[in-house]
């Protein structure tokens, strides 16, 4: 089943508490995980930044909520219990405890309506019980994702607007970047030099250039299938190199997959969305417009007195 979202989770997070004992976090994780029946995968599922996991973080965010209502209160790090406001409401609501339910209590009205103000002040964004499954950083990192996403795009779209000589420096710059090809010098001097028998350039694997690496690099337009990869193996073998990297703004087909991943040379592929992802992640291309620094509550400076 679908991981539930941070509201669903409410009441059975409440329920589990329900026995008036105090009860640790991790434990608390894995009674819910069982609960919902979650598949080993799904527990493992991660956050988009992959910092946390998506289960454990929506457990977190319900567990926030439920303690501002006063349902639920929390003696020392990491352990909660329940309180007799939330006992009676687990009978006063059997099916369901959600953003709107808490909203019934006093407490909880301050908090969301000081929440709400500071969302109006700072950003015009929506109030949170508008936001019926995602919690807070869910948010926060999709909203990330999807402008990385957009400039992987228009990364890609730039590589294939400029000259074919232009994929040679974006080439040169990421395998620099990524700690490969010795100083931007000696990298920028190998590419492009032998150009001959289905190789395009010669890297050092490591700074003192102990072992290279085979270069293609290509704009394409259609599918790079077999047959191409093929004939640069063979031009490897022909050097008796080992390990090699074909680098095409296009994509590769299954069978052109399939064959590197079962030849003994070893040949990485890296198509044209891999191409914009590597620069993105080693900030090539890309300029940094912001910073934004996610903090969380320091838990041993409130329980460490």
């Amino acid at each position: 089943m679908p991981i539930p979202d941070f509201q669903t989770l409410m009441r059975p997070l409440l329920e589990a508490h329900a026995d008036g004992k105090e009860h640790l976090n991790r434990d608390l994780v894995a009674h819910l995980s069982a609960q919902f029946g979650l598949t080993d995968e799904e527990r493992r599922e991660m956050l988009p930044s992959g910092r946390a996991r998506l289960f454990d973080n929506r457990i977190g965010w319900a567990k926030s909520h439920i303690a501002q209502a006063g349902l639920l209160v929390s003696p020392r790090r990491a352990i909660s219990t329940i309180t007799e406001r939330g006992r009676q409401a687990l009978r006063n609501h059997p099916q369901r405890i959600d953003l709107r339910t808490l909203n019934d209590y006093d407490e909880y009205r301050e908090f969301r309506n000081r929440r709400k103000s500071t969302d109006d002040e700072e950003n015009g964004q929506p109030d949170m019980e508008a936001q019926e499954e995602q919690t807070p950083e869910e948010l926060l990192e999709n909203a990330y994702l999807k402008v990385r996403r957009q400039i992987e795009a228009e990364l890609l779209s730039q590589i294939k607007n400029a000259p074919p000589e232009f994929l040679e420096r974006v080439v040169v710059d990421l395998v620099v970047r990524m700690g490969y090809g010795g100083s931007r010098k000696d990298a920028g001097e190998a590419l492009g030099r032998s150009g001959d028998e289905g190789i395009d350039g010669i890297i050092k694997e490591d700074p003192l250039g102990l072992d290279i690496i085979y270069l293609q690099a290509k704009r394409w337009e259609g599918t790079v299938g077999r047959p191409e990869i093929q004939k640069f193996a063979g031009a490897l073998q022909g050097q008796r190199a080992r390990k090699g990297i074909f680098i095409t703004t296009s994509t590769f087909s299954s069978d052109a997959l399939e064959y590197a991943s079962r030849i003994e040379t070893k040949i990485i592929l890296i198509d044209g969305p891999r191409l914009a992802k590597l620069m993105f992640d080693h900030g090539v291309g890309v300029a940094t417009a912001s910073n934004y620094e996610v903090k969380r509550i320091d838990s041993d400076y409130f329980t460490d007195t």
